[in-house]
């Protein structure tokens, strides 16, 4: 089995996504609970809107904090689609980032636990 990174457990488990900076709160749940996932060494999932993918993950740090970068691919509304991202620890426990959808749109994100 292979060891997970000290960083990725700092993200491991289930995220609510709670605020993005382009898409207002009705649409977050639209299919399911809005959500970012980490799970083992390098895997994940993202869900929000009519949006579903599956994580690629890299952890590191960034000025001294710990950071998820990722690439995705997935669904948006029945189409394929990817792109990257990235997450680090914010304030109050709460995960901070951004999301890009290839040759689309992107925005910022809040998560909390949950």
């Amino acid at each position: 089995m292979a060891r997970v990174p000290a960083f990725a457990q700092v993200f491991a488990g289930r995220w609510r996504i709670v605020e993005m900076d382009n898409w207002d709160n009705d649409f977050l749940d639209l299919v399911e609970e809005a959500n970012l996932s980490f799970q083992g060494t390098a895997d994940g999932e993202i869900a929000f809107g009519a949006l579903k993918g599956f994580l690629d993950v890299r952890y590191g740090a960034r000025d001294g904090s710990a950071c998820a970068e990722f690439s995705w691919e997935g669904q948006d509304e029945n189409d394929p689609a990817c792109g990257r991202g990235w997450a680090a620890l914010g304030t109050a426990g709460r995960l901070v980032g951004h999301f890009y959808i290839h040759n689309g749109d992107d925005s910022g994100f809040v998560c909390e636990r949950g």
